[in-house]
């Protein structure tokens, strides 16, 4: 679970104030939702505290996610929905607003807000508000590393690279100028599919687990491979991926001749991927999550370039604080850039859009004296 915030007074978010939605009842209670193709995410501070609260749920589990949200209407608003406002965010915020406005009748009011400008939002409050809350990854040492920004004009302009089910990518020019510069559909979703096709899983939490035992180079194809030795004019180590699943292929054409056809698509089920032996679900899952996050850090990387753009944020529920993730992605953006530019990776990475909802819901006036806690 994501840890909380504990700021330093309960003001530093002020909440809404009474008026006469809630006939003089007192402070309304926030619950800000991020709703994804993937995860569904929470912001809240219970009132009277200074302690900002995440949780985070599978969209596919959307009515228990709905009883998530009442259980923390009743837990810490006593089940005051008549005083509760409810402000989401993402795709879900459509798709499920209905089911939102039937499980939710009484409370205030049902708030939408616009995704990219909630992401950039919640972004600019971490970066600036929370320390500690940005940090680097160490590709070599394996560890993070937190990064002091003295002055907060100097991080514009950024790229923030949002990697959810697909992943977008946005250049920020200062807190209320920002652009959608481009994008892929090869995210969290693309990772989540082909693993619980191939392998099986039933959690993006199982598949993190499975790539962090894994060891890609007993299905990915390296230099070394191909080379016997690193390709120095080119700048590759042997132990560069040269082809993600190369060695699937090479594998299967290998076989004895009595095995030596192997079913069509159409003959092939899910059971028969997985009672492949040559190849283990933590293998698998490694070599996928190295494919898809080599892809999104070499995009990353072209579009900071094209853009003249040097600190790149990623955020986004796709990366959780797996270290394997971050270790890819900063190892990409070091290596393609020479090490010109930087990726920057966060505590709350998921809870952008969530945390941005809920802002925008409050005052927009805060102080800067907050510890997590």
């Amino acid at each position: 679970m994501t840890s909380d915030i504990l700021l330093t007074h309960s003001q530093l978010i002020p909440t809404p104030q009474e008026d006469e939605t809630t006939n003089g009842s007192g402070n309304v209670f926030t619950i800000a939702v991020d709703i994804g193709g993937t995860l569904a995410k929470v912001v809240f501070m219970p009132l009277n505290t200074n302690r900002l609260m995440f949780r985070t749920l599978e969209t596919e589990r959307i009515e228990e996610f709905m009883e998530l949200l009442h259980d923390i209407i009743q837990e810490y608003h006593d089940g005051l929905y008549e005083r509760t406002l409810l402000v989401a965010t993402g795709g879900g915020s459509y798709k499920f607003y209905d089911l939102l406005v039937e499980q939710f009748p009484t409370v205030i009011g049902i708030e939408r807000s616009d995704e990219m400008d909630c992401l950039i939002k919640g972004l600019d409050f971490f970066i600036h508000e929370i320390p500690n809350e940005i940090f680097t990854y160490n590709d070599l040492e394996g560890e993070e590393a937190v990064e002091p920004l003295h002055n907060s004009n100097s991080i514009y302009p950024y790229m923030l690279v949002n990697i959810g089910s697909g992943v977008s990518i946005l250049k920020v020019d200062s807190p209320t100028s920002f652009s959608r510069v481009g994008g892929s559909s090869l995210g969290g979703g693309t990772l989540w599919g082909l693993l619980s096709l191939i392998t099986g899983a039933k959690s993006f939490d199982e598949m993190l687990s499975w790539a962090h035992r894994g060891d890609n180079t007993n299905v990915d194809m390296l230099v070394g491979d191909i080379y016997g030795t690193a390709y120095d004019k080119l700048g590759l180590k042997s132990t560069h991926i040269a082809s993600s699943f190369g060695k699937v292929f090479q594998n299967r054409s290998q076989v004895e001749p009595e095995d030596k056809r192997y079913p069509s698509p159409s003959e092939t089920s899910t059971e028969d991927i997985q009672k492949d032996k040559k190849f283990n679900n933590a293998d698998i899952s490694k070599s996928l999550l190295y494919a898809i996050s080599n892809n999104i850090g070499q995009i990353a990387y072209l579009q900071a370039k094209i853009h003249h753009v040097k600190n790149i944020y990623f955020g986004g529920s796709y990366i959780r604080g797996h270290y394997t993730t971050m270790n890819t992605l900063s190892y990409a953006i070091n290596f393609w850039s020479e090490g010109r530019k930087k990726a920057f990776f966060l505590k709350h990475e998921g809870y952008l859009g969530a945390m941005g909802a809920y802002l925008l819901a409050c005052k927009d006036k805060m102080s800067s004296n907050v510890e997590p806690s």
